[in-house]
């Protein structure tokens, strides 16, 4: 990496419900996202990148802190302890990635989507500080807090952020210290129909999507999600809230660009979690279904990343990335490993970055979690275990990418299942927190409303889905 002044800038840019599909540059030539695109073409784009948690409170949590679920004790969506006198900091005395930054002269600032408790309460070192109420709703009228106080924004939701986020990055962008904003959209979750404007709306009126075929009812879809009653409509109104996200991620770049910025700043773009949008009969992600799924359509993101002339362009890695990857490589990248917490189950993939090949592990391997329901994936085979009795599944990837056929019941995969159940179990047996382990937690898909395990002092945490 070269060595420059000062540190380079961050932009974290992070969706929310938005599928590895859903973009130009992922090989989808239904939706439009020319920004995305062009982003990618100027750095590097990760096709096997994978959330932590497929729901977006736990996944988020898992990027803020480089920890798992079962480490740091989100597990489901925040429903409860958002605001008010009961309001709860989530990660209360937990290292977070811009805490780490700030320590190191970083500005820091958040405007968007924030959904990991106590919203009103500025916390993890960001001194810019306009969040979500809770974690979505309208796209216009939003409740958001702007300087502790909840305010009411009538604009398109999606605009509002990235004006806010334009905002600190012109009035940071030629400051002593490097600044980090995080710009969370709450795009491209639902609602979808009635809340996008217009004029995008209208661009896919004529739209076949293909990419999202709307296959048999899965049996196990749960009675809430949304978009099964019109299909069509719920369609355009998803792809134009990826459509309209993207041309404010232009306006983003294009504001680096005009404040002579753009080559002094590392951009991050993922998604919290990965998205049905019909996809094996489901409408939603892990909690689309109940158990909870594990499809790599809900556990996969898109994720690019690029700085020019640092980091590698038009690049296309299928090296098997995850959510807790994310904080190693940010510091390693900025020369500040050293001071990575200890005991996170993530590595760097920064040397990736550079164009270099990285060190290999013995059994490279993504793991990820939804409460009882654990995965582990090779870019051969997924294993899904769902504690206490099942039902597990076994995939094929090679053969049966689009995970058809499950092969858990099949005598020629049996020393296959073993060496992968072993493995999983090994892995959270070394990173779990059993107090907060996600496997001892009721965890259903409905909400988390208050601390787990020991922490959360006897009181119910999960929504019962009965």
């Amino acid at each position: 990496m070269k060595q420059k002044s000062k540190k380079p800038n961050i932009v974290f840019m992070l969706s929310d419900d938005q599928g590895a599909w859903a973009m130009g540059c992922a090989g989808n030539d239904e939706i439009r996202t020319p920004n995305l695109d062009r982003l990618a073409e100027s750095g590097i784009r990760f096709e096997n990148f994978f959330c932590t948690s497929p729901v977006c409170s736990p996944a988020r949590a898992s990027l803020f802190t480089g920890k798992m679920p079962s480490q740091h004790g989100v597990h489901d969506w925040i429903s409860g302890g958002n605001t008010g006198e009961h309001a709860i900091e989530y990660l209360a005395g937990q290292t977070g990635l811009t805490d780490i930054l700030a320590e190191h002269g970083y500005e820091c600032g958040i405007s968007g989507k924030w959904h990991l408790g106590d919203s009103q309460t500025p916390q993890k070192s960001f001194k810019h500080w306009f969040v979500h109420e809770k974690g979505g709703g309208p796209y216009y009228g939003a409740r958001m807090v702007r300087n502790g106080e909840l305010v009411v924004e009538e604009d398109y939701l999606t605009d509002v952020i990235t004006d806010d986020g334009i905002q600190f990055i012109k009035e940071h962008a030629h400051g002593e210290n490097p600044f980090y904003l995080s710009v969370h959209y709450t795009a491209p979750h639902d609602p979808w129909i009635g809340q996008h404007p217009e004029d995008i709306v209208a661009l896919y009126d004529d739209c076949l999507f293909e990419s999202c075929p709307q296959e048999p009812l899965h049996p196990w879809t749960i009675p809430t999600a949304p978009g099964r009653d019109q299909p069509r409509e719920h369609l355009k109104g998803y792809f134009a809230a990826v459509t309209a996200m993207d041309a404010n991620i232009g306006r983003i770049i294009d504001t680096l660009e005009e404040e002579g910025i753009r080559n002094d700043t590392l951009i991050v773009f993922l998604s919290d979690n990965g998205f049905n949008c019909g996809h094996h009969g489901i409408w939603g992600k892990g909690n689309g279904t109940f158990p909870q799924n594990m499809y790599d359509t809900s556990v996969k993101v898109p994720a690019i990343m690029s700085h020019p002339g640092t980091i590698v362009e038009h690049i296309v890695s299928d090296e098997l990335v995850s959510g807790y990857d994310v904080l190693p490589t940010l510091l390693d990248y900025l020369g500040l490993m050293h001071f990575t917490p200890e005991h996170l189950p993530g590595r760097s993939i920064s040397p990736v970055l550079q164009g270099d090949a990285i060190e290999e592990r013995d059994n490279v391997v993504i793991y990820d979690e939804y409460g009882p329901v654990r995965m582990i994936r090779t870019k051969e085979w997924k294993y899904i275990h769902r504690y206490p009795y099942g039902p597990h599944e076994l995939y094929d990837l090679i053969d049966d990418p689009g995970e058809r056929h499950n092969r858990i019941d099949d005598t020629d995969c049996e020393q296959i299942v073993k060496q992968m159940r072993g493995d999983l179990e090994e892995w959270f047996y070394t990173y779990a927190d059993a107090a907060i382990d996600g496997t001892r937690q009721p965890v259903s898909g409905l909400g988390q409303i208050g601390l787990a395990g020991i922490n959360g002092k006897g009181k119910k945490a999960f929504v019962d889905p009965k």
